[in-house]
């Protein structure tokens, strides 16, 4: 089975309240309990507001790290699923059930297994 990144991006210029953070909590909570009993999850968590940033660079072999995000955007990621499909059309299945849940948009990526594909 082939492990796929859905990556939750979240506009952190549009506030949210705790009753609409709570809500989609539980959402959430009940996708990710789907994903278990279908033995698809592998990994869930959320993320920090990108002001809790840091940045290691490296240039010139050595390292400079500075507070904030990498892209000055935005849209930064909010949360992840990390789940194991068949395909791609299965990881798509979830990201759309995510994406409900979460009233947000989702990017789907592959893991790279290596194989070139």
């Amino acid at each position: 089975m082939k492990q796929y990144l859905l990556a939750v991006q979240l506009d952190e210029t549009v506030p949210e309240s705790e009753e609409e953070r709570r809500a989609q909590m539980a959402r959430t909570g009940e996708v990710t309990d789907e994903m278990r009993a279908a033995g698809s999850w592998v990994f869930v968590g959320g993320l920090q507001p990108s002001h809790a940033t840091t940045v290691v660079r490296p240039a010139g072999g050595t390292t400079t790290i500075t507070d904030g995000p990498f892209a000055e955007t935005k849209e930064q990621i909010g949360g992840f699923w990390v789940i194991r499909c068949d395909d791609l059309d299965q990881a798509l299945v979830w990201a759309d059930k995510c994406a409900l849940a979460c009233g947000r948009p989702i990017e789907v990526r592959p893991f790279d297994d290596g194989s070139g594909a």
